[in-house]
């Protein structure tokens, strides 16, 4: 017996109680002809996704100061009143730069953070009209960075022009990218991409004629005029092609991380997808891990971080029904086994400190329950993976984990930022309260964190 437990009874055990896989072991691209399963239970509750707050407290007092353990505030930067989502960082000639997309503003921004303590905007770079810069991505000299159709409840004008896709940068000078080129889905655009370097770049894309998003491989050896390589979808998103959808909230979140040949896929409703891109023309699946039921199904997949030499991965859901739905999850999954990745352990749900107001963040407001994690590894200016897990978690803030024992994660320390006193956008509904987004932690040991209404917190965790 392994030091996890044996696989095979612990993948017999748990077959009935997965049962509402969303694809066959064996679905290829272009032509996946694996039939699908489907769910075997009556209920169905875990699809539950419309917005649910009446579990929210009567009372609401904001929250003035940060509340921390074991985290101490370095500095914060205001971003200049946009506030930031998705982050990534480069180290160019001594000097250190934070890259960030924006919620509100279409652009990405540039922020100097050699001195952590006095961090500055050192450049904006607008983006296009109506349209979602939320993420970016970066290897070496070239930057990835999404363009997507804003959704309604966040501002989106559906009926205006937007532009979508993904743009390619230089980032020789990293303080002035100069634009090298552009792919164009022809549908909604793309959302959460990865890109580690080399020829090809992997995006989770709004395909025309598919039910959400699927995983598209494009080639940008000539990065001026960029092409598709390949793609691969679960059966019954191909809607334009005959396909019938078999369950709710199929769809590639993003990104694929990708190991070699092997590629992970957060998909949403459908799980853990694993497929071998070898043949990047013909993605193949290997292995799959469902987690909805009994967890949410919108989102169910939101990250996946493959750390195959540790033989596990990191891996979380989004909830966005205000918490009134099914249950999130933060999990550690075995993928020593890439055919057959099975659960290991559940994180440990934050609980507001004594004195807080709130017996549970569930009734404080807003989105709640795990978003990112510290994700870049491929990035050399990122922290490696050790016994820290770092996690982003809505209102509860960000949260701290040892993973040394990959079967009994615990909580070492936490930095919940004030509420904000002013809102950018539309969302979070009702209550402005905190809604932490993305955490980045570089190899100096800073964590940076983003939020939907206020700016970029920089931190060290202490003991």
């Amino acid at each position: 017996m392994c030091g996890f437990c044996d696989r095979r009874s612990f993948l017999g055990f748990t077959a009935a109680g997965f049962t509402s896989a969303v694809l066959g072991k064996e679905a290829t691209a272009q032509q996946p002809s694996q039939a699908v399963d489907q769910p075997t239970i009556l209920n169905r509750s875990y699809l539950q996704e419309t917005p649910q707050r009446n579990h929210f407290s009567r009372s609401f007092k904001r929250q003035t100061e940060p509340i921390a353990q074991n985290v101490q505030t370095i500095g914060y930067c205001d971003m200049a009143g946009k506030p930031a989502f998705k982050l990534s960082i480069r180290e160019h000639q001594g000097r250190w730069y934070l890259f960030t997309g924006h919620f509100w503003h279409s652009g990405w921004s540039i922020v100097d953070v050699t001195d952590p303590a006095k961090p500055e905007v050192a450049k904006f770079l607008p983006g296009p009209k109506n349209t979602w810069t939320l993420q970016m991505e970066l290897s070496g000299n070239t930057m990835v960075t999404a363009l997507e159709q804003i959704f309604p409840n966040f501002g989106g004008r559906q009926q205006q022009p937007f532009d979508e896709g993904a743009l390619l940068w230089d980032l020789r000078d990293p303080v002035n990218p100069k634009r090298l080129g552009q792919f164009r889905t022809g549908g909604t655009g793309t959302h959460r991409n990865f890109y580690a370097g080399g020829r090809y770049m992997h995006l989770a894309a709004g395909m025309p004629g598919y039910e959400g998003n699927i995983y598209v491989i494009v080639d940008i050896s000539n990065p001026a005029k960029p092409r598709e390589a390949g793609r691969w979808w679960v059966p019954g998103q191909h809607k334009a092609g005959g396909e019938k959808p078999s369950a709710m909230h199929v769809s590639h979140h993003g990104p694929a991380y990708v190991v070699g040949n092997i590629a992970y896929l957060a998909y949403g409703a459908a799980g853990i997808v694993v497929l071998d891109i070898s043949d990047v023309s013909k993605p193949k699946q290997i292995g799959r891990l469902p987690f909805s039921p009994p967890f949410h199904s919108r989102f169910g997949i939101h990250s996946v971080l493959p750390l195959p030499e540790q033989g596990i991965a990191y891996v979380n859901s989004e909830d966005v029904s205000y918490g009134g739905g099914a249950a999130a999850h933060a999990s550690i999954v075995d993928i020593r086994d890439p055919a057959n990745p099975f659960l290991l352990s559940m994180l440990p749900r934050p609980v507001p400190p004594e004195g807080y107001g709130y017996s549970d963040f569930s009734e404080k407001g807003g989105w709640q329950g795990p978003h990112n994690i510290n994700h870049l590894q491929h990035n050399p200016d990122v922290q490696k993976q050790g016994d820290l897990l770092y996690l982003t978690y809505f209102n509860a803030g960000l949260r701290i984990f040892d993973v040394s024992k990959p079967r009994l994660p615990q909580e070492v320390g936490y930095f919940i930022p004030p509420d904000p006193e002013k809102r950018f956008g539309p969302m979070p509904e009702e209550r402005l309260v905190v809604q932490t987004e993305d955490v980045l932690v570089d190899r100096r040991g800073y964590i940076y964190i983003s939020h939907k209404n206020q700016g970029v917190w920089i931190l060290k965790y202490q003991t």
